[in-house]
């Protein structure tokens, strides 16, 4: 079994690059009016959106609890291994429509897998 410490390390090195990725994907749907209306300079809406994406993640927890608490029916069996799995399914699924130009959320990319990787445990949805 791998050490816990490096397995903890996988999965913030993991949301890392999910969280940087999100920013690439979806920034510009966020600025994309306000830049294309010229209300505002790009680099300008990227550091606002930059910003105030920071501070919405850290003050707002309500969509992190039902996540959480609310899709997963026990705790129990969720450990690194799934966490990983989610991320992982995630990040590649982002590329992918991102290499594409397809339009996603990355949103619902990660809630998609984190409901992919517990349905592959004992636990359920």
């Amino acid at each position: 079994m791998p050490d816990l410490q490096l397995l903890i390390f996988l999965v913030i090195l993991l949301a890392l690059i999910f969280d940087f990725i999100n920013g690439f994907h979806d920034t510009a749907n966020a600025i994309a009016t306000s830049v294309s209306t010229r209300a505002i300079h790009p680099q300008h809406a990227i550091i606002m959106a930059a910003v105030l994406n920071f501070f919405g993640a850290m003050y707002s927890t309500g969509v992190a609890k039902t996540i959480g608490s609310d899709i997963v029916k026990s705790a129990s069996h969720v450990d690194e291994h799934v966490l990983i799995a989610a991320l992982f399914g995630s990040i590649v699924w982002n590329v992918i429509t991102w290499k594409f130009s397809m339009p996603s959320s990355s949103s619902h990319a990660l809630v998609g897998g984190v409901i992919g990787a517990v349905l592959m445990t004992s636990s359920g949805v």
